[in-house]
């Protein structure tokens, strides 16, 4: 089974909290000129820390790779200390932002509820949210997986507009620790997500522990489409490497 032509293919970096702007720039040194083979249809997105969005707006104009940013807050300006809005990162080119990631659910209190929110204002201020959804070891182990992420979507995407919308499953238990999904089960899962939409033609990504050995046979899945790296994505040459997956 081939993939929808309808369906966009993203390949999305999360640096986390990694990079400084110096670094950042010598990342994009040894990057971008590997990104003159990659395919027109192919749209590379690196999600850097705030500090690095304004230096890398600058750079990254007129390339190929399209600037997305780790969180985005519900309102449009506020007394909310150490959040950031829809306008400051749309006015210096930010065209995605990744909302609910595990480490924000985990470490920062985000909820399904507050998951929503940042995802309308995403939309709202023209950027498109990377919704990440995904279960945790203890939640696979007892088989709730499909009724978790179901339930995830159901809440998330309360009054969400899916023409404008990524999703990325990243199942908890393979992020950071080397274990990957098996393809095909990736696969699965994501045909699973897609048949909760409204929208069938979302890009779905598969996250965690994509690295440059196992990224072909990511791709070659018929539901996937893309991928969310975080460690890979921090070398050039690694997700080079990833962005031109054969």
């Amino acid at each position: 089974m081939t993939k929808s032509p309808v369906r966009k293919i993203v390949i999305a970096g999360n640096w986390k909290m990694y990079k400084t702007q110096a670094e950042s720039l010598e990342f994009l040194r040894g990057f971008l000129p590997s990104l003159d083979e990659t395919p027109q249809d192919r749209e590379v997105v690196l999600c850097v820390p705030f500090t690095d969005l304004n230096v890398l707006s600058k750079s990254l104009h007129g390339s190929r790779v399209q600037l997305g940013a780790q969180n985005v807050h519900w309102e449009e300006f506020g007394a909310y200390t150490g959040e950031i809005s829809g306008p400051m990162l749309s006015e210096i080119g930010v065209r995605y932002v990744i909302v609910g990631h595990s480490e924000r659910r985990q470490y920062f209190g985000e909820t399904d509820y507050t998951v929503n929110l940042r995802l309308k204002a995403a939309q709202r201020f023209g950027l498109t949210p990377i919704l990440c959804v995904g279960e945790t070891k203890q939640q696979r182990d007892k088989l709730e997986t499909e009724s978790l992420i179901a339930n995830q979507l159901e809440k998330n995407l309360v009054d969400v507009d899916q023409e404008n919308l990524v999703i990325a499953y990243e199942p908890i238990w393979a992020i950071g620790t080397g274990d990957t999904c098996e393809s095909k089960e990736a696969n699965r899962i994501i045909g699973f997500i897609r048949s909760k939409l409204s929208n069938p033609d979302v890009p779905i990504q598969y996250g965690g522990s994509v690295k440059p050995n196992n990224i072909d046979e990511i791709m070659a899945q018929s539901e996937i489409d893309g991928v969310l790296v975080g460690g890979a994505s921090l070398e050039p040459e690694s997700f080079a490497r990833i962005a031109n997956y054969k």
